[in-house]
């Protein structure tokens, strides 16, 4: 797999399996530019490590922020060919005590943020006639679960819009594909209790949670030439959790 001389951008790519996925596609030959929010020194930390890249501190939430940072990334490098939409937050509560807001605050950021970057990112794309999509939904959005319904509401809202940008733009060789990761070890699982992570994993075939290497593994072959022909796809990437 090579990614000589192509720019991607990657939502959310401060850490865990956004880290990842930056120090993958880098590894491949791409220019990473690292978007964050929040931190601003973690995201220069990660685009140092990618060598040739950039980073970029948005709020994927924001409309007009995102526009900018598209076209930014385009002004800057002429071109965007890869996007990947990781950007996700998680405020787990049972339906009948989450907020309002918490739910409200999820589904912008994950759902709506999601489809802020493809719809900004599209516009290029179509112009230079090739690009690759990538979201980051979660198997939740598969099979639901319990205290998750505004996660799980994202998540399956990104998969059926994958699906429907991939229609969209098929004509102009744009390939749009999401990745369903499973349990990955990450700082939203290390704080789990033991005992969690035991009957997690006695839930999963492989009997392990995966790495977020692994995550980034299967994102990077979906950017690559050897998927050209996948489009509108969702790989659950989950050690057969839930086949």
């Amino acid at each position: 797999m090579n990614l000589d001389n192509k720019i991607a951008l990657v939502t959310g790519g401060t850490q865990g399996i956004g880290r990842a996925i930056c120090l993958k596609l880098a590894s491949l030959g791409a220019t990473v530019i690292v978007n964050g929010v929040h931190n601003e020194q973690k995201a220069q930390e990660v685009s140092l490590e990618c060598g040739s890249g950039s980073y970029y501190m948005a709020d994927i939430s924001d409309f007009e922020a995102t526009k900018k940072m598209i076209n930014d990334v385009v002004k800057q490098y002429d071109k965007i060919d890869i996007l990947v939409c990781n950007a996700g937050l998680t405020k787990d509560n049972l339906a009948l005590r989450m907020k309002e807001e918490d739910f409200d605050k999820v589904i912008d950021v994950n759902l709506k943020g999601t489809w802020n970057c493809m719809k900004h990112a599209c516009k290029p794309m179509i112009k230079n006639r090739q690009g690759k999509i990538v979201t980051i939904a979660s198997v939740v959005g598969v099979m639901g679960n319990a205290g998750q319904t505004n996660y799980a509401a994202s998540k399956g809202g990104i998969i059926a819009m994958t699906k429907s940008f991939a229609r969209e733009l098929a004509g102009a060789n744009v390939n749009v594909n999401a990745v369903a990761p499973g349990f990955v070890q990450t700082n939203m699982t290390d704080v789990l209790d033991d005992k969690i992570k035991e009957q997690i994993q006695t839930q999963i075939p492989l009997k392990r949670m995966a790495k977020p290497e692994e995550i980034a593994d299967v994102v990077a072959f979906l950017c690559c030439d050897e998927a050209k022909y996948m489009t509108g796809q969702t790989l659950c990437v989950d050690g057969g959790m839930i086949m």
